[in-house]
């Protein structure tokens, strides 16, 4: 058993309402179910590859939303890719406290809340063409600390392509979608061969955050439109700055 069956009611609530506020914006959620165990006393020793499991099914349905929805661009991605899958599994390497980066980390995101809802105002953002050295630069850093601290990447990746106008708010979250995914993959397999157990109880939840995360996608892709979807990643991001911060 990995959870408290007395306060499941109340989980399996919230549980769907995180992976539908995540997928909206094409991340899988990670931080917030990580911070949501953490509250309902899960078993430490499942939290990280329950997450990452949940993190690999909806941004995958997250990804499919916005990819039939025509959002993808693969080049981005792949600047972005090349470097941060291989540098994602160094930093998942190292055995350092990761109580420091994760703070670093918060007040980032804070800063970056502050500058996407000022440079989102009404005025119009022109799209500029991401370097092949930019895009491997970044993903090297955003895959290296990802894997330094346990996250799949998605809150450090989207904010950047939005404040570099390297894209718009869905293309952003199509990419973030796909490097969730892979990331979480990878992730997920090096917690198997270490030796971490994926129960039944565990694919239940899946189940239950695919139902969140598949509104979510969608609407997001579909009927959200960019200005929207800019104040709930900013809830998203600060969400995300509050668990790295306390959790």
């Amino acid at each position: 058993m990995i959870f408290n069956m007395e306060h499941m009611g109340l989980f399996i609530i919230v549980l769907p309402l995180i992976s539908f506020l995540y997928a909206s914006v094409g991340h899988g959620g990670a931080s917030g179910y990580l911070a949501l165990m953490a509250l309902f006393s899960f078993a430490p020793e499942m939290m990280r590859s329950t997450a990452l499991l949940l993190n690999l099914f909806v941004s995958g349905i997250a990804f499919y939303h916005y990819y039939q929805a025509g959002y993808f661009n693969k080049k981005l991605f792949l600047y972005f890719a090349l470097s941060s899958i291989p540098l994602s599994f160094v930093g998942g390497l190292l055995e350092t406290n990761p109580s420091f980066y994760k703070k670093t980390l918060g007040v980032i995101l804070l800063f970056a809340i502050i500058k996407l809802l000022y440079d989102f105002g009404n005025k119009k953002i022109q799209i500029r063409q991401v370097r092949l050295w930019q895009g491997l630069i970044f993903g090297g850093l955003i895959g290296f600390f990802s894997g330094l601290i346990g996250i799949g990447g998605g809150i450090i990746l989207t904010p950047i392509i939005l404040l570099f106008h390297w894209g718009d708010m869905k293309s952003a979250a199509a990419v973030s979608a796909l490097f969730i995914f892979v990331n979480s993959a990878s992730g997920l397999l090096g917690q198997v061969y270490l030796g971490a157990e994926i129960n039944l109880e565990t694919f239940l939840l899946v189940g239950i955050a695919l139902i969140g995360g598949f509104v979510g996608s969608y609407l997001g892709s579909k009927r959200i439109n960019n200005s929207v979807l800019r104040y709930i990643l900013a809830f998203v991001l600060t969400l995300a700055s509050i668990k790295l911060f306390f959790v």
